[in-house]
């Protein structure tokens, strides 16, 4: 395999730091360094530096926050994705606009393979071949970690110092972190155990939540059609609402999730992240679907949410199903508009009230108090219509567990009044003509150690 030109999806990272000189010691090309801003911060303060004393020939810089937030984001958020009922998808979501970006400037500048620096045993491998044979199937693609001789990160510590190659990390911080504006990710090092309790000074964007102020802080967010459109008043865009939200709710203790997940490639492994504008959005939009939804839509919406994730965690972003489900998703999310009210304190977020122009819920049915447009005598004809189908099934279990295990019954021994003592069982254990009249009782209805019968 000849490889002239090579776009590199570059972080700054351990990983990618060796794969430049990687490159061109084992394939002789030109290496572009391409960075995407997803919102990592001052993790980006001087890359290029960084990449060129690696051996990069060029070095480009995109600001992919916009497109992060409208393309990925948003929508995940609109359809309440959250892989495995916990995480936020932050990693996942961002990998398809990276490797989209990484394509437009291979093409753009003539390059003829892509390389990445995700293992052999993750789940980022995946998601960013899958944009790559989608948008770019004639392009090589490179994979070190499934062609080199590395195997651990300390091997990688000792390749960079070996080629004088400047990386973050050192053997007392094995930490594999990613950052973007939604999330930040700790994997690695201790975290391998997932008996070990995270280290108070590994998180990097929320406060530990038993130091947090005791007052906590109180936010109104609003929402049109499903999408954040303001905070406490104030309309932002996208990058702003959800910067300003990680600040407020991050010093509050919110987003914090320890988890072991099952890995697409059926390993499973622990992750620690830190989602605090997430966390305190997803629950927001939550709640006011459930002003705005019927008890229909917001079931199935339960169902398409968790496909949806499996579609994103997986890379599968690219693909009918998802631009389907996005459909589906928006037609639910035509009268989601209105505000919510959330404390945050220390690590928990409080829903406080909800509003919106189009809410379902009506005051008068809801109450306890009868009448006003709700007539309770109607409720017996609907039980007995509702319950139709199960009309005679549970006198079929009955029999069937009396069948299976017939009913013994003996009498409890009490003194009488008057001294005697009531009349017992035969020695065929048969009942007193007066409790066995009825028939025998089922088993099923028995109390527990049996009724007592008196005379």
């Amino acid at each position: 395999m000849t490889v002239r030109r090579a776009v590199l999806a570059y972080s700054g990272g351990l990983d990618t730091s060796i794969i430049i000189p990687w490159l061109k010691e084992n394939h002789g090309c030109e290496v572009i360094a391409m960075v995407a801003d997803v919102g990592q911060g001052d993790e980006l303060d001087g890359l290029e530096a960084r990449a060129r004393a690696a051996g990069a020939d060029a070095f480009i810089r995109r600001d992919l926050r916009a497109a992060f937030v409208e393309e990925q984001l948003w929508p995940a958020l609109r359809a309440g994705a959250a892989y495995e009922n916990g995480y936020l998808l932050g990693t996942s979501l961002a990998r398809p606009v990276i490797a989209r970006e990484q394509v437009r400037v291979a093409l753009l500048h003539g390059a003829d393979a892509l390389a990445h620096g995700c293992t052999g045993k993750g789940n980022d491998q995946v998601r960013f071949e899958l944009v790559y044979q989608a948008l770019a199937p004639g392009l090589t693609i490179i994979a070190p970690w499934r062609e080199w001789s590395i195997k651990s990160r300390e091997e990688a510590i000792d390749y960079a110092a070996a080629r004088g190659v400047p990386v973050p990390v050192t053997r007392t911080s094995l930490y594999s972190r990613d950052r973007n504006l939604w999330h930040m990710s700790h994997e690695g090092g201790p975290l391998e155990d997932p008996a070990c309790e995270p280290a108070a000074d590994m998180f990097a964007l929320t406060r530990d939540p038993l130091h947090a102020p005791e007052t906590g802080a109180t936010v109104t967010i609003a929402f049109e059609r499903g999408t954040p459109r303001a905070l406490d008043g104030e309309s932002l865009d996208g990058v702003s609402l959800i910067g300003r939200l990680n600040a407020i709710a991050g010093a509050q203790g919110v987003g914090r999730l320890d988890m072991v997940e099952n890995r697409l490639v059926g390993i499973k492994s622990r992750g620690v992240y830190e989602t605090p504008a997430g966390t305190v959005l997803a629950a927001a939009h939550r709640e006011l679907e459930s002003l705005c939804l019927d008890r229909a839509t917001a079931h199935y919406k339960q169902l398409v949410a968790a496909r949806y994730a499996e579609l994103a965690y997986d890379g599968l972003w690219y693909t009918p199903l998802r631009r389907a489900l996005d459909a589906f998703v928006e037609s639910t999310q035509e009268r989601v508009t209105g505000e919510v009210v959330l404390r945050l304190r220390r690590g928990l977020v409080t829903v406080c009230g909800r509003r919106a122009p189009h809410s379902l819920y009506d005051a008068r049915l809801g109450s306890f108090v009868m009448g006003d447009g709700f007539e309770p005598k109607d409720a017996a004809g609907f039980i007995r219509l509702f319950g139709l189908s199960t009309r005679g099934s549970g006198a079929a279990a009955i029999q069937g567990a009396d069948a299976a295990a017939p009913l013994e019954f003996s009498p409890a021994r009490a003194a009488s009044p008057h001294g005697a003592r009531p009349r017992e069982a035969s020695s065929g254990g048969a009942l007193p003509r007066e409790a066995s009249s009825g028939g025998a009782l089922p088993r099923a209805l028995a109390q527990p150690g049996g009724p007592e019968v008196s005379r």
